[in-house]
């Protein structure tokens, strides 16, 4: 493995056409492979934005669908790595899909799928009421893999509030670099995205990779942006010039400081084991 290898973060605004989503995510591989990455990844719900309730179930399909092997496709012919962050994968009966993150590598194959496991179920303040779970099955697994960028460990937006799923991929599936893919409300973005992104890459020495939607959907539906990179000490080493504009960030893994974060605060040698006593 060479010692750095480049990565980008697409930022987008999906919308409730797949056509043109597509040609942006083509449009943005392109622009990324120019730029000298390896790895691009979309942000959640990279392909399709619905307008109404009931739209995603719609276009939902199966993982060796049309709309799937569209971007196998754009991974082989633009040489890149391709991590599509939130795909509406067909679920277990006609009323459910699964929330799936989909790595393929750059010869089109897929390399392995991860389906969010917390769904936004939640009355935003200031903001609408979400109900994920009434249209989408939660997923059960933890998933971590090799790649040439490292062990990445796959999450999708709202598992970044459950510390505990990065801890596991971390400490128990070694991975080296966390993928965040989101589409975060307005409100919760401002309040929460940054900080909460540049903890998880602090307390797990993760680089930390977080391609966002942005901007207005549709006229009901809005997402914060801010796309980033951050390194495994916190620093923000990748971000757009505005959080609102499509385009990709770019930056450099570099394995060293992994390596070094964590030789010169092994955490991993100090953590304890946590037991939770019951009160009697």
């Amino acid at each position: 493995m060479a010692n750095s290898i480049r990565v980008a973060a697409a930022q987008m605004t999906s919308v409730n056409d797949l056509a043109t989503n597509f040609a942006t995510c083509s449009r943005l591989a392109k622009e990324a492979a120019s730029a000298g990455a390896k790895l691009l990844c979309f942000p959640e719900n990279f392909s399709y934005v619905g307008s109404l309730q009931g739209d995603s179930i719609k276009i939902a399909e199966r993982l060796d669908g049309p709309i799937i092997n569209k971007y196998c496709s754009l991974a082989r012919e633009s040489n890149i790595w391709l991590s599509l962050g939130g795909f509406q994968e067909k679920g277990s009966d006609e009323a459910h899909l699964r929330n799936t993150h989909v790595l393929i590598d750059d010869s089109g194959n897929i390399k392995t799928t991860y389906s969010k496991m917390h769904l936004f179920d939640v009355d935003v303040p200031g903001g609408a009421v979400y109900k994920e779970s009434s249209f989408t099955e939660a997923g059960n697994d933890i998933v971590a893999v090799d790649s040439p960028f490292g062990r990445l460990g796959l999450t999708v937006c709202y598992d970044l509030r459950f510390p505990e799923v990065y801890q596991q991929l971390r400490f128990h599936q070694n991975a080296q670099v966390l993928l965040v893919p989101a589409a975060f409300t307005t409100v919760t973005g401002q309040a929460h995205w940054e900080i909460l992104l540049r903890a998880r890459a602090i307390e797990t020495q993760c680089y930390v990779i977080a391609a966002a939607q942005a901007g207005k959907h549709n006229d009901k539906r809005e997402s914060y942006g801010d796309t980033l990179i951050i390194d495994p000490w916190g620093t923000i080493v990748g971000r757009l010039p505005d959080r609102l504009s499509t385009g990709i960030a770019v930056a450099d893994i570099d394995f060293s400081l992994i390596d070094s974060v964590r030789a010169k605060m092994p955490i991993s040698m100090h953590r304890k084991p946590i037991e939770f006593w019951k009160s009697v």
